[in-house]
């Protein structure tokens, strides 16, 4: 597994919950000893209008700042993206999230979609055919939807369920149900019983990456990549991340390790 990380995603970059100051820190701090970590550079233009429109970059450049970081989360799930498709697991720790940002606006926190640039590029240069991106944030990827509406080779699954339970039953008969060369994941934790949701606990999360692991292993060779969207305290945040990414490898047991390495964060 890799973690695609950059500690510029550290920093506050404007008012809105998803950049607030120390949102971020708890998960850095969870992973850094358990996964390798590998920084990645922004993303070109090029990158970005595959899915977006000039003036809708145009517009985001306005503000340096934000665009900063914008183009860095979009290159950081342009490296977890290159990364799966080689057979490694990758996770995109990174900020502003992107799957409100349709191809001439976004809301949301979201400037840049990042998933649905790195499965674009991935399209584009013939490295898949087929992609399925699962969106498990508290909020439907209206940005994603967008911009793959009428798009062969693309399905997109914002998943469904009021808990646990039935939340992962209806994302497992997604995932047989869907033929796919790559999963593609947008990870919200704003579900968590701790977050906005108040849903999913971290257990939960756990089965959600095993689902989505032992699926990637057994469709498409491994090929899966994740990227952070939404999921605003900072404690749940960190310990659902940890909990996911456990799943994701094969093991979605020994929470206590996680929250203990939380507290001791």
């Amino acid at each position: 597994m890799k973690i695609v990380f950059h500690p510029l995603f550290l920093s506050s970059y404007t008012s809105d919950p998803a950049a607030e100051e120390g949102r971020l820190e708890p998960s850095w701090a969870i992973l850094r000893d358990k996964y390798g970590f590998v920084e990645p550079e922004a993303a070109a233009e090029e990158d970005i209008l595959l899915v977006h429109t000039k003036r809708h970059l145009e517009n985001v450049r306005r503000n340096s700042v934000v665009f900063r970081l914008a183009m860095l989360a979009a290159g950081a799930t342009l490296e977890a993206a290159s990364s799966a498709v080689k057979g490694e697991a990758a996770f995109a720790l990174c900020r502003p999230p992107g799957h409100h940002a349709s191809p001439d606006s976004c809301w949301g926190f979201c400037y840049f979609n990042n998933v649905a640039v790195a499965v674009s590029r991935l399209l584009n240069d013939g490295y898949i055919k087929t992609a399925a991106i699962v969106d498990f944030d508290l909020h439907y990827g209206d940005g994603t939807a967008n911009i793959f509406a009428g798009a062969g080779g693309v399905s997109y699954c914002h998943v469904s369920g009021s808990s646990g339970y039935p939340f992962v039953e209806n994302l497992k008969t997604f995932l047989e149900h869907t033929s796919y060369d790559l999963l593609a994941v947008s990870a919200g934790f704003d579900r968590h019983a701790k977050d906005w949701g108040g849903m999913l606990s971290d257990h939960d999360y756990g089965e959600i990456g095993q689902a989505l692991g032992e699926a990637a292993r057994q469709k498409c060779g491994g090929r899966i990549f994740a990227a952070l969207e939404g999921g605003y305290n900072a404690g749940s945040l960190a310990t659902g991340i940890g909990a996911f990414l456990k799943g994701l490898g094969g093991s979605p047991g020994d929470l206590l390790e996680i929250s203990e390495t939380f507290r001791k964060a």
